[in-house]
């Protein structure tokens, strides 16, 4: 049969299918999420097959997606490792206990928002912050009985601020490769939405902050009191549980690849679990494939069966296997993205939204639209990046408008969006680490939707857009400082 483009019809019938089916499907009946994308596929497929592209062609698309998340998912399961035995060394326990006494309720959302935000600055990567100090931030939420969806709100608000300017982020460094600009300059030019989105943040968190978001059932002296004597009887504290930190730290500021350095962790906080906390050998090693549990502590006079269940909640995580669940997500997403990608169908759809776009802002809006519809078609951040990137690179440079601001836009919808969307991989990701559903936590993740807002009321504007000619001029200006 003789390939052919797929129609507009065509194109949309599997996006629309897709979003039918996860959202009465998974949204309203709370079916599992897999089959339902398995049969999105499915109809991908049949609608390829169609216009031509046979089964060995649709297999390779798949093939292609799955390599090119195959970095995403060695880093999710090395995050698994980690928590499990930082959870093991009493690493994360430890931040848990000390942040119960000493961060006041009323600002652990702007704490949990700009810590989260450090650490992701530094490491590169969202999800280590939300595996690692995310979960502490969760446990200490928990014992001041705050809000535990306002809480994951602001650890994923802040984790991809910082993931989205630092240097060392795969999606950062991915935005301006596919618009065509520059790493510094793409950072730098963020700042115009990045920074009012933070703030806007942080503002909400400040008044949200009140006995509002208290659970007066959990936020009791007594429950507390309880909680940190647990913590106190199953591990022993001292700084050196911060060493695994530390290294990490170390590792971003060096510039080493982030997953030898949180595999370089995992087996310190390993080591200190045994020489510290006096932990058997082989419960590390089940700590690191099914997660830390209470059962796993064995001290003169304490019951690992007496522990109440808000301690529990808060040790009993990590492991390889906490991971699959996401993994297994990830790879249904890939072979719908990658029949779709193979089939032009995707090329379709975004060219259909940026017809009759006239003026700037309009271009900007369109970006936005296709990048945020590519998250929620594929769930994946490289995808929602890649393919408007390449889409739009020449409408932007044909307009006279300088490729940072395309690089800035696609980080602004199509990296930030990705965790809200709940069959993605980050969206199941960070639902899964946090143990709070995406559906209850997206509202509270205020960075992650403000920021392509302000990039609208840039685009409209005209505020922070820059033209061709002031881009070659700031670079003509900078080679002549450079000879001075």
């Amino acid at each position: 049969m003789q390939k052919r483009s797929p129609s507009i019809l065509a194109a949309f019938t599997p996006v629309v299918a897709m979003l039918l089916l996860l959202g009465i499907g998974y949204g309203y009946f709370q079916w599992r999420s897999e089959p339902l994308l398995i049969i999105a596929t499915i109809i991908a497929g049949l609608m390829a097959l169609r216009i031509g592209i046979t089964w060995d062609e649709m297999h390779d698309g798949i093939i292609e997606k799955i390599n090119q998340g195959m970095p995403s998912i060695l880093i999710l399961i090395s995050v698994g490792i980690l928590i499990g035995t930082w959870m093991f060394s009493g690493t994360i326990p430890m931040v848990i206990f000390y942040g119960m006494q000493y961060i006041d309720a009323q600002y652990i959302l702007i704490v949990a928002c700009l810590g989260s935000a450090v650490i992701a600055t530094m490491t590169g990567t969202s999800w280590g912050a939300v595996g690692t100090v995310g979960v502490a931030f969760m446990g200490i939420a928990t014992g001041l009985g705050v809000s535990l969806p306002a809480t994951a709100g602001a650890i994923v608000a802040g984790a991809f601020f910082g993931d989205k300017l630092s240097p060392l982020s795969d999606t950062t460094n991915l935005a301006p490769i596919a618009a065509g600009s520059s790493l510094y300059e793409h950072i730098a030019h963020m700042f115009y939405t990045t920074f009012p989105a933070l703030a806007v943040s942080l503002v909400v968190y400040w008044f949200a902050g009140s006995s509002v978001l208290i659970d007066s059932d959990i936020a009791t002296p007594e429950k507390m009191a309880i909680m940190l004597t647990t913590l106190e009887a199953m591990f022993d504290w001292n700084l050196s549980l911060l060493l695994p930190v530390l290294l990490v730290l170390i590792g971003a500021i060096k510039k080493w690849p982030s997953l030898p350095v949180m595999i370089g962790a995992s087996a310190l906080a390993f080591a200190m679990g045994i020489i510290v906390q006096g932990f058997d050998p082989k419960d590390g090693f089940t700590a690191m494939v099914k997660g830390f549990n209470v059962g796993m502590v064995q001290r003169d006079g304490f019951d690992s069966a007496a522990v109440s269940w808000e301690v529990t909640r808060l040790i009993n995580r990590g492991g390889m296997m906490s991971m699959m669940g996401t993994c297994l997500i990830a790879f249904c997403a890939f072979a719908f993205a990658g029949i779709m990608s193979k089939s032009g169908a995707l090329e379709v759809i975004l060219t259909t939204l940026i017809q009759k776009v006239k003026t700037t802002g309009g271009l900007i809006t369109t970006t936005i639209a296709s990048c945020i519809t590519m998250a929620v078609v594929t769930g994946s951040s490289y995808l929602s990046i890649l393919v408007p990137g390449e889409m739009y690179r020449d409408e932007y440079k044909r307009r006279g408008l300088a490729a940072k601001n395309l690089s800035r836009t696609l980080e602004d919808s199509g990296t930030v969006m990705v965790p809200l969307v709940p069959w993605s991989m980050a969206g199941v990701y960070m639902a899964s680490t946090l143990g709070v559903p995406v559906i209850e936590f997206a509202p509270w993740a205020v960075f992650c939707y403000v920021g392509w807002i302000f990039a609208i009321i840039c685009g409209y504007t005209g505020f922070g857009i820059a033209k061709v000619e002031e881009a070659e001029s700031t670079t003509v200006n900078a080679k002549e400082a450079s000879h001075v």
